[in-house]
């Protein structure tokens, strides 16, 4: 009875050791979108221009689903237990078109397969998207967007409106995948409202100096 013991814990010991039995212990999978960010309480004065948003691209490094970090100066990881519900390209959009809507600059914002028809369209690129978790670093939530507006009568990309790139680093309460999206949604939030009052400042201009 002893040497049938000791048999069948030799036998499940070496399952183990080939199913990875031993490796470190498994870890619950997450799954996560971005928050739809809410307006700030100060609104452009409405104008009276229909968006349309022609393009949401996310750079490569960055366009999967699972959550990307920085480890070293040239080194980044991906984990395969923190994800997008969606890929963020598609997890982005809804909430900075609700965004775009709430803040006022836009008479409407167009959803795709709308009747209304955009006068003014814009390219999104998501050019980083990742958590800063360098050792020598404190841990940071990583978001960088560039819109290009368009005027577009004829709902063709014209003449361009406004450029610009915005940069937010948002410190993190946790070295965790969920004070990551927090982060993210914070920089998100950031972004959109810088976005829309330069938008809005300069398009107010540029009606004052056309009347």
């Amino acid at each position: 009875m002893i040497i049938h013991n000791t048999m069948r814990a030799i036998l499940l010991g070496a399952v183990c050791l080939l199913t990875g039995c031993l490796a470190r212990p498994p870890l619950d999978q997450q799954t996560f979108v971005f928050a739809a960010p809410t307006a700030s309480a100060a609104k452009a004065a409405p104008g009276s221009r229909v968006l349309g948003i022609r393009s949401l691209q996310v750079a490569a490094p960055f366009v999967g689903r699972e959550f990307v970090y920085r480890t070293g100066e040239f080194s980044y990881d991906s984990d395969t237990y923190a994800e997008f519900m969606v890929p963020p390209a598609e997890s982005l959009l809804s909430p900075i078109s609700g965004l775009m809507r709430q803040a006022g600059v836009f008479s409407a914002v167009a959803e795709p397969g709308s009747g209304l028809k955009p006068d003014t369209l814009v390219e999104i690129h998501v050019t980083q998207l990742y958590g800063d978790f360098r050792p020598s670093h404190e841990a940071s939530a990583v978001l960088a967007i560039r819109f290009v507006f368009f005027d577009a009568p004829q709902r063709i990309p014209g003449k361009v409106l406004f450029q610009q790139e915005y940069t937010r680093v948002i410190p993190l309460k946790a070295r965790t995948a969920a004070a990551l999206i927090e982060g993210w949604n914070q920089a998100l939030a950031q972004i959109l409202e810088a976005a829309m009052h330069d938008f809005g400042v300069l398009d107010s201009s540029a009606s004052k100096q056309g009347s």
